[in-house]
């Protein structure tokens, strides 16, 4: 290793030092599914209430940046489609997108299906912005209630 080489790695070293290291945002994606509850709580009645117990959740672990999902899908292996409206995730909210119907809110979204969507036996959840390139995915096998993504 030449002199101008150890100058340049001594110089990059006390810059990591003083800057610290890159955020774990960029490391890790901000934008994530962080639980899916697929096989509701009882029997599966196919009850609006029990439909709406099946759910998955996105998170925004950011600190800072707000994510603008408009146009963003949900989808299952099946090509069950959920298709986000006017909807901002700020940053360090989650949002909770219930298979059955209700009323949305800031923390709470519904597919609008009158049936079942996730798989009690497996099923893998793709999260895709508004061009459909994959943002996150969470995928499980046989599950009691939810796994945590």
């Amino acid at each position: 290793m030449g002199i101008r080489s150890i100058a340049v790695a001594t110089v990059l070293c006390v810059a990591g030092a003083l800057f610290g290291a890159a955020p774990a945002e960029a490391a890790n994606p901000t934008l994530h599914f962080s639980k899916a509850y697929a096989n509701s709580p009882g029997s599966d009645t196919g009850t609006n209430l029990s439909i709406n117990a099946e759910y998955v959740v996105i998170t925004n672990s950011s600190y800072t940046t707000s994510y603008n999902l408009t146009g963003y899908t949900i989808s299952d292996r099946s090509a069950h489609v959920y298709r986000f409206r006017t909807f901002v995730l700020k940053p360090r909210a989650s949002v909770t997108l219930h298979t059955g119907i209700g009323t949305n809110t800031a923390t709470n979204l519904y597919w609008g299906s009158r049936a079942y969507i996730w798989n009690n036996t497996g099923d893998t959840a793709y999260l895709k912005n508004s061009v459909g390139t994959l943002k996150d995915s969470c995928a499980w096998g046989s599950v009691a209630s939810y796994v945590l993504c």
